[in-house]
């Protein structure tokens, strides 16, 4: 990580030094402050050079040569929007302001472009028995079909793991030897697997129970046959601001009555609406946990996620729906299995 405070400079700093400042720091940057740390302007190799060129020494002050205007963040601005300024200017290294005008940090593009790591656990579960999908799962569990070029439940492993997480459980039950065999101990990926081994089927819930350790931050659980480009930063971000015991994501479900339907006031027909669209929130198979809902879940017993938070929601815990807006597909059926490779390149390609 850029030690930012080393690339601040005085406006009389000679220009030999700032050189030296700016290789040093390795990010091509100087950052010129007043006494109080306020922006004066930025200095780099470039400046440097063309300074040179119009007759400037390496003796002179490095504000004769400075960028005196450079673009800047603000302390309001979020990691997403800085690093879509510094794309679209092409810059490798920004200063945030305060509200003063002073410097508070440096974001550079490198560091930006690493994802934070994150200790939350996420539990893959991959112990189902695919029956709708046979014959293709007879002899593979749904989660090591190939969707694309790789197997579905690896898919989603990369798309947390592009989110900093590197904790990881899978549930496994049907051919639980091929799923870890394939997985191992998650080394191939730089990330650590664990495996929860269902002597029995305990659903989306109930294998919970065996977690070996309580976490303690809050924990994803994602069914192993989705396809999704959700933003899991910002499902967690949602469920923190919340304070929520439990978030189940859910998707927009439209479905047309083919009909005309008939309004009515008791007996008196007031209208008459012609194949109207119905929409709903299902279900998404895609949950975040606080730990104490492990209080809930019996232990090595079958249990559901709707009966976990329909319990939730009776006891007057708060629990909270995040609207999914991205890709999403349920591999449950032969026909969303084709769908999905016709569409993964697109969307994951």
């Amino acid at each position: 990580m850029l030690n930012w405070e080393k690339i601040l400079v005085s406006p009389s700093t000679e220009i030999l030094r700032a050189l030296e400042i700016i290789d040093s720091g390795a990010k091509q940057i100087g950052i010129v402050v007043d006494d109080n740390r306020r922006l004066l302007g930025t200095i780099t190799d470039g400046d440097i050079r063309r300074g040179l060129l119009k007759g400037k020494t390496l003796n002179d002050p490095i504000e004769s040569v400075m960028n005196p205007f450079p673009i800047v963040a603000s302390i309001y601005d979020s990691k997403d929007n800085i690093l879509q300024l510094m794309k679209f200017k092409a810059l490798r290294a920004i200063p945030v302001l305060d509200e003063d005008g002073s410097v508070i940090q440096v974001e550079t593009l490198e560091e930006l472009m690493q994802p934070e790591k994150r200790d939350n656990i996420v539990v893959l579960m991959a112990g189902g028995l695919g029956s709708r999908l046979r014959p293709l799962t007879d002899d593979c569990p749904k989660p090591l079909l190939k969707v694309g070029e790789r197997p579905v439940l690896e898919t989603i492993l990369m798309n947390f793991i592009e989110y900093g997480f590197y904790r990881f459980y899978i549930s496994v039950n049907y051919k639980a030897e091929m799923i870890r065999d394939y997985f191992g101990d998650g080394s191939r990926w730089g990330v650590q697997i664990s495996y929860i081994e269902e002597n029995k089927r305990l659903g989306t819930a109930g294998a919970l129970s065996l977690l070996p350790l309580r976490p303690t931050k809050p924990f994803f659980v994602i069914n192993g046959d989705l396809l999704t480009k959700i933003n899991f930063e910002q499902l967690l971000d949602f469920h923190n601001s919340y304070q929520s015991i439990g978030t189940m994501c859910v998707r927009e479900f439209s479905q047309q009555v083919p009909y005309g339907v008939a309004l009515l006031d008791r007996q008196k027909l007031i209208g008459i609406e012609e194949k109207p669209i119905q929409k709903y929130f299902v279900n998404a198979g895609i949950y975040l946990l606080d730990p104490t809902t492990l209080n809930y879940i019996p232990n090595n017993e079958f249990y559901d996620m709707p009966t976990l938070f329909d319990g939730l929601i009776k006891r007057n815990l708060y629990t909270t729906a995040f609207p999914i807006r991205e890709y999403w597909l349920d591999i449950g059926r032969l026909s969303d299995f084709e769908r999905a490779n016709m569409e993964f390149a697109e969307v994951f390609g």
